[in-house]
């Protein structure tokens, strides 16, 4: 499987999904699906049921199902069931769903937008772009968010290099260079800004992105410097990578007399964004 795990909206819902080199296909959550296509509050009591229906059945369908760890609402990695394009329209045909035909065309379009996107990755940027658009969020905050993606993956992949692969070593390592550069940890710092599922960084004013981003690329070169190997030395380069963050976050406190880590979040910067476009 692909490490490029990502969201996908269908009629503002999020789809998680991953791709699979090996078969060139994507693999989508099943219970993301149902709920798009019910509108039920409960997918997992609805697939639950599904299954044991297609289990009575002897569908070969129920004995394809496979589970891949992906994020769950509370933003930690669980096993969720998930499906190929061809399972999912097979999945399809058992729920009755007036959506069922646009979803199928969307579903269609996941592939044509893979290839694409290896053809051509500023294809990834511009959907990523157009996403945030939507969501509402400002230009100039866009640009900066894009930019720190480009940053993580550079880290991701030091990482790995110096042989961290785990999702759950990845978020120690960002919680030890979060709690240096900002003074929280990553679930602190959720907490400040009155968050639980979300995206951190999705919440994250320009000065704290541009903040986290130097904590990152300086971890980044730092690595690639000292070559590290395992967890313990990656931890001691990301703890210096937060360093120079923190003197940055310092500095610039100290001469502009205000805070740089502060409990605005999204709802906050989609409404500075709005007043930022009518003043044009």
């Amino acid at each position: 499987m692909s490490d490029n795990k990502k969201i996908k909206i269908f009629e503002e819902k999020e789809i998680r999904r991953v791709w699979n080199d090996d078969e060139q296909d994507w693999y989508v959550s099943i219970v993301d699906v149902i709920e798009v296509l019910t509108g039920t509050d409960n997918p997992r009591r609805y697939w639950s049921d599904l299954k044991r229906k297609l289990r009575v059945e002897g569908s070969q369908l129920y004995e394809e199902i496979v589970q891949l760890k992906m994020t769950a609402p509370d933003g930690k990695k669980r096993l969720t069931d998930v499906a190929n394009t061809k399972q999912l329209l097979r999945l399809i045909q058992s729920i009755p769903s007036p959506k069922a035909e646009p979803f199928k065309v969307w579903l269609a379009q996941l592939g044509k937008e893979r290839i694409d996107e290896v053809a051509d990755p500023e294809i990834t940027i511009d959907r990523a772009f157009q996403t945030y658009l939507r969501k509402g969020y400002s230009e100039k905050w866009i640009n900066q968010r894009i930019k720190t993606m480009e940053v993580r993956k550079d880290l991701a992949d030091e990482w790995k290099r110096s042989g961290v692969n785990e999702s759950k070593d990845f978020a120690t390592l960002t919680d030890v260079m979060t709690k240096e550069w900002s003074g929280k940890t990553t679930r602190e710092y959720k907490n400040f800004k009155g968050l639980r599922k979300e995206n951190l960084r999705d919440n994250m004013t320009n000065m704290e992105l541009v903040l986290n981003m130097l904590a990152e690329v300086s971890a980044t070169d730092l690595s690639k410097e000292t070559d590290p190997l395992g967890m313990t030395e990656s931890a001691k380069v990301a703890k210096q990578g937060g360093t120079v963050a923190k003197a940055a976050r310092e500095q610039y406190e100290k001469q502009s007399g205000k805070k740089v880590v502060t409990s605005l979040n999204a709802k906050n910067l989609k409404a500075l964004g709005s007043k930022e476009s009518g003043d044009k």
